[in-house]
């Protein structure tokens, strides 16, 4: 008897390590990954509201009106929100082609980088404004102490970027690397769509 219960302990201990690795490989694979997640497009009715977010800026006060502004205040233009973090490799790679976008689109949707670092264990706010300055990124960019960012927008890779529609519903969400190209066509896209 002591036999058969040690055989069906060994298969549940087995099961449960592979059980427990491929939940692992699992959860990688969706951080690692890039693309397009949440909100395929739609009308806001359709689409999920932007849950309300405080941001502290370390520059763009002037762009956005104040140095800590919530971000329903944006409401009526068409929204860029990148979550990024100052040691956080793909957003360093990925914010020259922001700043491009910014300079080409800044008359129709406005481009604010929110920096979350702390809560990813990817630097702290000095590590965000060294990186800011080394790369000579100009769009407004801050953080927040809402602690419950990570959940409200989902964020499950670095960086994330949501688009946001000039009545505050979220268009799309892209987990992972953004490249100029792909933030063109997404803008594009919810731009023509809200002019509908």
């Amino acid at each position: 008897m002591k036999a058969i219960w040690e055989k069906r302990f060994h298969r549940v201990r087995l099961v449960s390590r592979w059980g427990l690795w491929a939940l692992g490989l699992i959860i990688l694979l969706v951080a690692c990954a890039g693309g397009e997640g949440a909100g395929s497009g739609g009308a806001a009715s359709d689409t999920m509201l932007a849950p309300e977010l405080p941001i502290a800026l370390y520059q763009g006060a002037e762009t956005l009106g104040g140095s800590e502004i919530q971000l329903s205040a944006l409401q009526g233009r068409a929204v860029v929100l990148n979550f990024w973090a100052g040691l956080c490799p793909p957003c360093r790679a990925e914010m020259p082609d922001f700043e491009e976008f910014h300079l080409e689109y800044q008359d129709r949707v406005t481009t604010v980088g929110v920096d979350v670092g702390e809560f990813m264990g990817l630097g702290n706010q000095e590590d965000a404004q060294k990186l800011l300055t080394d790369l000579g990124i100009t769009y407004p960019a801050g953080y927040t102490m809402h602690s419950g960012v990570i959940t409200d927008y989902q964020v499950l890779s670095m960086p994330t970027t949501v688009f946001i529609t000039p009545d505050g519903g979220i268009f799309r969400k892209w987990s992972g690397i953004l490249d100029k190209a792909a933030l063109t066509r997404v803008t594009d896209e919810m731009l023509e769509e809200s002019t509908q």
